[in-house]
């Protein structure tokens, strides 16, 4: 079961081979061997890597199950702290330029809890246990979650004094924004569609690099509070119009509620949101 999951939560030999450092063969022989013992075909091989068959899903969130169960043992010490590790999914710019100093701090109140957080602009699973907690922007949509509000996120322009100086003018000035990858961004789309014949003059994958782009004058940047207000040399511009302001949530799988280290970080997160909200807003 536990290579089973590792191959479910890949989608390759070679990805679960690595993690579990064990060879192919094993990962190959191990999956054909649980599939006779079920009598169910659990997985396909298609030329984009293994997927899960109807029978391989249901089969994966109950070694999911299995697996947090498990877990669970050790898991609150005899001081009824914490322990354990705790995986974290966040967007690259909120982690980077809010969550990681005070994430950080946890570890040193609690010195058996492990935290590991993982930034990409493509969210990585819960359900298939890729991580434990997940920080998204924008009320999710579907899956068997229990999902928190824990604020907004409100954006506005910015640029040095100087470059601000010329927009307020009314100079021609350039935007900063996302790369090709970022390019499906909410921010970015709205940038895209509100100032269409606007000239790009740097573009990075996330609104940290951004901001450090901003400080050096390359334009203006279109930043959420918590970075613009606290990116050192960079002020507000007054545009027309910004985008809306996006919610923040925390998601967590429902059978995790009860578990001790994951339900303090979220204790920990909800808190450290409500208390900075005003930098957010």
């Amino acid at each position: 079961m536990r290579i089973f999951l590792a191959l479910g939560r890949h989608g390759s030999l070679s990805a679960a081979a690595r993690a579990l450092a064990v060879n192919h063969a094993t990962i190959s022989r191990r999956i054909q061997s649980l599939e006779a013992s079920v009598g169910e075909k659990l997985v396909e091989r298609r030329p984009e890597g293994y997927v899960l068959t109807p029978a391989g899903t249901l089969a994966l969130a109950v070694a999911g199950d299995m697996e947090t169960a498990v877990q669970t043992l050790g898991r609150g010490g005899t001081d009824d702290s914490p322990r354990g590790l705790v995986r974290i999914n966040a967007p690259p710019a909120l982690a980077q330029g809010f969550l990681i100093s005070r994430l950080a701090t946890l570890p040193t109140v609690y010195p058996g809890l492990d935290i590991d957080l993982a930034t990409d602009l493509r969210p990585i699973s819960l359900e298939r246990h890729q991580a434990d907690i997940a920080v998204r922007l924008g009320r999710p949509q579907d899956g068997d979650f229990i999902a928190k509000p824990v604020g907004s996120m409100a954006f506005g322009f910015y640029g040095t004094p100087l470059v601000c100086q010329g927009v307020e003018a009314g100079e021609g000035f350039a935007f900063i924004s996302f790369d090709e990858e970022g390019s499906t961004v909410p921010e970015a789309r709205w940038l895209a569609q509100n100032y269409p014949r606007s000239r790009v003059s740097f573009r990075a994958g996330n609104q940290v690099a951004q901001a450090t782009a901003a400080r050096s004058g390359a334009g203006l940047a279109l930043l959420p509070h918590y970075i613009g207000r606290t990116t050192p040399d960079l002020r507000p511009c007054q545009l027309a119009a910004v985008p809306p302001p996006r919610e923040i949530w925390l998601l967590i799988r429902r059978q995790d509620r009860r578990d001790l280290p994951i339900r303090t970080v979220v204790e920990h997160l909800t808190r450290i949101f409500a208390d900075e909200q005003t930098l957010f807003e």
